[in-house]
């Protein structure tokens, strides 16, 4: 039976290329980012004084906040493309397949990808672990005589908590699909519509409460501090953590933002089937709207936070190098990762939609109307991304820029999150455009 299953479970792999994609670029860009960092924390038991001190921030400090993003990415990815096969799964249960034989299939699939992806993006990063800490001593943050200690459990230590957390989200949506009748159709949209379960509200209530005390610890506690980045180290994990909070519950929060959108679109049939299909099919498209929250939320509460620490103290010492040069890793390594989300997430669900799209073209409707269709409820995912990020991002900016003495509004830098928010809007709306030309040239063959 076993040795039926891997079979099986191969067989189907073939079918869906672009959802295996997914979860291995989620699963191998995750091991990639988490082994690096954890490679310089390992090198930090070789080195001494303020050297181990570094790199234990960039590796423990650092690499942690990255790696929740990481995690929540990964776990969202295939928690997604898992979910989409509630049809597949309903068919198999109607022919005699019992719950626990379709999530051991699931779960063959989900391990055989995961653990090929996190094999690779182990060997990826112990190299990438080592370019990155010859990136530090050569910028002079620790010096020569510290070497590079990274070594094979690092890098096995990320993999195995990626495929941990690959495995835990697997199994989770799994459960959610192979539970009740099998009934296709009502499985299929209890899939889309079902209510959120508690500990998914418990966990982001828990991460948007802690969020709102580190900000709140900032402007009563951290201001006061000797110390001029204690105020820093309490805020700048804010938008984070709000950030990845918001993204939990991101399905509750597509389908309630979806509406004040259609009022803001005007009532043309555009605006109205954008609205309607968003807010139909948010369990799907929040795989796309959280990347686009916690990037829009750490990108404009860091970048922000840098800007304003940059106006109100003077750089050209080592400590404001160092905390210049960690800010800036977080933003760029939070920013790939999630821009690389943003289009994978689009991928699998316009994937997932080709048989919609190709039932539009058999009614009539032309190639150019089904693109503006998925790129208008890319729309609608884009503004409510955004503004959900964007308040996120304010539980970093506002209380720093109190600490700092600037007021409630920072004295200057505010281009900086129109700039952004232009650049994730961009960045959206241009994934849909590709995914469903993409999709219209393989319908089209």
């Amino acid at each position: 039976m076993s040795t039926a299953t891997n079979a099986l479970a191969l067989r189907s792999l073939r079918h869906r290329p672009r959802a295996a994609v997914a979860t291995f670029l989620a699963v191998l860009l995750g091991t990639l980012l988490i082994g690096s960092f954890a490679t310089l924390a390992e090198s930090a038991g070789a080195a001494s004084g303020s050297d181990a001190d570094t790199l234990v921030i960039l590796g423990a400090v650092v690499g942690g906040w990255g790696a929740v993003i990481v995690l929540f990415s990964v776990a969202s990815t295939v928690g997604i493309t898992t979910t989409q096969r509630a049809t597949e799964i309903g068919l198999l249960r109607t022919i005699g397949a019992t719950p626990r034989q379709a999530r051991r299939l699931i779960a063959r699939e989900t391990g055989a990808v995961a653990v090929t992806a996190a094999m690779a993006g182990a060997l990826l990063a112990a190299l990438s672990g080592r370019a990155l800490f010859g990136l530090i001593r050569s910028g002079g943050l620790v010096s020569e005589r510290t070497r590079y200690d990274g070594g094979p459990a690092a890098v096995a230590g990320a993999a195995l908590l990626v495929l941990a957390v690959s495995a835990l989200a697997a199994a989770v949506a799994a459960r959610r699909a192979t539970r009740g009748p099998a009934g296709i159709v009502a499985r299929a949209s209890a899939s889309e519509q079902g209510r959120m379960r508690w500990w998914r509200v418990a966990i982001a209530l828990l991460l948007v409460g802690y969020g709102l005390a580190m900000a709140v610890i900032t402007i009563t506690v951290t201001a006061h501090d000797a110390d001029p980045y204690a105020a820093m180290s309490t805020s700048g994990s804010s938008s984070i953590l709000v950030g990845v909070g918001l993204a939990v519950l991101a399905p509750v929060l597509l389908r309630w933002g979806a509406a004040p959108v259609r009022l803001l679109a005007g009532s043309s049939a555009t605006a109205h089937l954008a609205s309607y299909n968003t807010a139909r099919r948010a369990h799907l498209l929040s795989g796309v709207l959280a990347p686009v929250v916690v990037l829009t939320s750490a990108a404009v509460g860091t970048l922000m936070l840098v800007d304003i620490d940059r106006r109100t103290l003077p750089g050209g010492n080592a400590d404001s190098d160092t905390i210049t040069l960690l800010n800036n890793v977080v933003v760029g390594m939070v920013s790939l990762f999630a821009a690389i989300m943003v289009v994978n997430a689009f991928v699998a669900t316009i994937a997932h939609r080709r048989e919609e799209l190709h039932r539009l073209r058999l009614l009539g409707a032309t190639p150019r109307q089904v693109r503006g269709s998925v790129v208008a409820e890319a729309g609608v995912v884009a503004a409510v991304g955004v503004v959900l990020g964007t308040l996120a991002a304010l539980t970093t900016v506002v209380p720093f820029a109190v600490a700092r003495h600037e007021g409630v509004v920072p004295d200057g830098g505010l281009w900086l999150a129109p700039v952004v928010i232009a650049a994730i809007v961009a960045l959206t709306l241009g994934s849909a455009r590709g995914a469903v030309r993409s999709a219209a040239r393989e319908l089209a063959r």
